[in-house]
């Protein structure tokens, strides 16, 4: 199969996942309509999605650290789409908060495994790596519209339907996972050099992402009711500033991958920071409709630096780079959803407006904190290396505890 086809099938698949990501701010709006809960009420659904996830991504990092698990893939894919699909389908607040939990856990342990994977397939080349991640970025843009889609005519009673991208996702990574194991039979595969950890500019890099991720995560769950309220009050405005919000994602995912390749990660991290200051602001106070516009821009200077993230902490942790990805995918994102509760209690008590404020000044702590970071020094993977049995690039189940991945396109 070629590299092309394998990245595209995964990216593909990537987006079926990530849309149940997006798809819980989505149908926060329907919920507040149907079941009239109140802003610490579906802030608590976001927590839900969250809390799960933030515990269950680093520990399916520590896994794949030690063992390929492709199997995952399908398999959790499925997960994340039938929590989802049942989540309308009771009135029941406890089971709400249950179903996408369980939704939650299964966009956990699918993106370990399937950075992997998609490293794999696209034999090392960083810009295939950077497609991988904007299938994620379009399923987040198309959650809005796709929930819209089929909840606005019926209700929420028909959140099963919102089953299918999983199905199709599922059935998407199978070829791509027996091209692989092909490969892995007659020893095709690459391996790499590990490095040396930086521990310490690891946990920097981790605070940043935590709190790049409760502006992002903070502004997912109440953008669709604040449009309305600065808007005029329809439905259609807060699904408008949500897709703009999640469609910059994508944008930003792309420009950041060609900025990293002309100056260095931190650098285009650090000033990206620095440019959404103004632009959270610009969403909290200006009015009218230059609300979409200071969204996009948002999105936009949030994701430049969401895939160097990534890559940074793989390069800090190379021995390790499964929690890595565990972490700066999984514990340090999802702890964004914590803040959310907070955010909602405050809007009840006073305003959206007034929660929604303090946002402006976590880019800033993230700044401060990329002011202190070094841009690592990568290995160079050996070109081509036949693969031993056992080795961590190992599709199969069965990898040695002592052997490590590769920084899944490390240099950005």
């Amino acid at each position: 199969m070629a590299k092309n086809k394998s990245i595209t099938l995964l990216a593909v698949g990537h987006a079926c996942v990530d849309v149940y990501q997006g798809a819980v701010a989505s149908l926060v709006p329907f919920f507040v309509a149907e079941r009239a809960y109140s802003y610490a009420a579906v802030s608590g659904i976001v927590l839900a999605a969250s809390l799960l996830s933030s515990v269950a991504q680093p520990v399916f990092g520590l896994l794949t650290d030690r063992w390929a698990m492709p199997w995952l893939l399908p398999a959790s894919t499925v997960l994340g789409g039938v929590g989802i699909a049942l989540s309308g389908v009771s009135g029941s607040y406890a089971l709400t908060l249950a179903f996408v939990a369980v939704s939650g856990v299964g966009v956990a342990a699918y993106h370990p495994e399937s950075a992997r994977v998609a490293r794999l397939a696209s034999r090392g080349s960083h810009s295939a790596m950077g497609w991988f991640s904007v299938g994620g970025n379009i399923g987040f843009a198309l959650a809005p519209l796709m929930v819209a889609a089929v909840v606005t005519p019926g209700g929420l009673r028909l959140t099963p339907l919102l089953a299918v991208p999983a199905l199709v996702g599922s059935v998407l990574c199978l070829p791509v996972l027996r091209e692989l194991e092909r490969r892995r039979s007659t020893g095709s595969s690459s391996t790499a050099v590990a490095g040396h950890d930086d521990k310490a500019s690891f946990v920097k890099l981790s605070l940043a992402v935590v709190f790049r991720s409760i502006v992002f995560i903070g502004l997912s769950t109440f953008i669709s009711l604040y449009a309305q309220e600065r808007m005029d009050g329809s439905e259609a405005a807060g699904t408008a500033a949500l897709f703009v919000l999640y469609a910059g994602g994508a944008v930003g995912s792309v420009l950041g991958g060609w900025l990293a390749g002309r100056r260095d990660r931190v650098t285009v991290t650090r000033w990206s920071y620095l440019i959404s200051i103004p632009s959270i602001a610009g969403v909290v106070f200006v009015p009218g409709p230059a609300l979409y516009l200071f969204v996009a821009l948002t999105s936009a200077t949030l994701y430049v630096p969401f895939s160097l993230q990534v890559t940074l902490g793989q390069d800090y942790l190379p021995t390790r780079v499964g929690t890595a990805r565990g972490i700066t995918l999984g514990l340090t994102v999802s702890i964004g959803g914590l803040a959310s509760p907070l955010i909602g209690s405050i809007a009840d008590a006073t305003s959206l407006r007034t929660a929604l404020a303090p946002l402006i000044l976590l880019p800033a702590l993230s700044w401060l904190l990329f002011r202190s970071l070094p841009e690592p020094t990568v290995p160079h993977a050996a070109a081509a290396a036949p693969e031993k049995e056992g080795d961590d690039d190992a599709v199969a189940p069965g990898r040695a505890p002592g052997a490590r991945a590769p920084a899944d396109g490390s240099a950005g």
